[in-house]
């Protein structure tokens, strides 16, 4: 018991075959953009530069303070205390300044915080 396909019932069938694919395709696409909106790309695969760092405040300790919110504290401010460092790295009005200039080495040397908070306190 074989079955015969003509050369025209073939071709008919693989293009069914593919204008249905394109339809689920499509379909799929559009229900999906309608659940989840259109995704934002991440900036680097846009060739855009990175946006500034933006410093946000802290939330509210919880009750008790607890250890874990202490060091989320201290992480946040030696990050803080490294970007104030790359800033008075970056900023040309420093080359003049010789306390900042001298802070800038210690720290370059020896990255501690005690460094990188006189970084702050004396450049600009």
């Amino acid at each position: 018991m074989s079955t015969r396909l003509s050369f025209l019932q073939l071709t008919l069938g693989v293009a069914l075959g593919l204008w249905l694919g394109f339809v689920a395709i499509a379909l799929s696409g559009w229900l999906a953009w309608r659940h989840w909106g259109p995704l934002a790309l991440p900036l680097a695969t846009l060739g855009g530069a990175p946006p500034a760092a933006v410093l946000l405040p802290a939330p509210a300790p919880p009750t008790g303070s607890s250890a874990l919110f202490e060091q989320y504290q201290q992480n946040l401010h030696r990050q803080q205390l490294r970007q104030a460092e790359q800033a008075a790295r970056a900023d040309a009005s420093n080359q003049g300044n010789p306390q900042c200039q001298f802070w800038l080495e210690q720290t370059r040397t020896a990255p501690t915080d005690a460094n990188r908070e006189n970084v702050a306190r004396f450049c600009n």
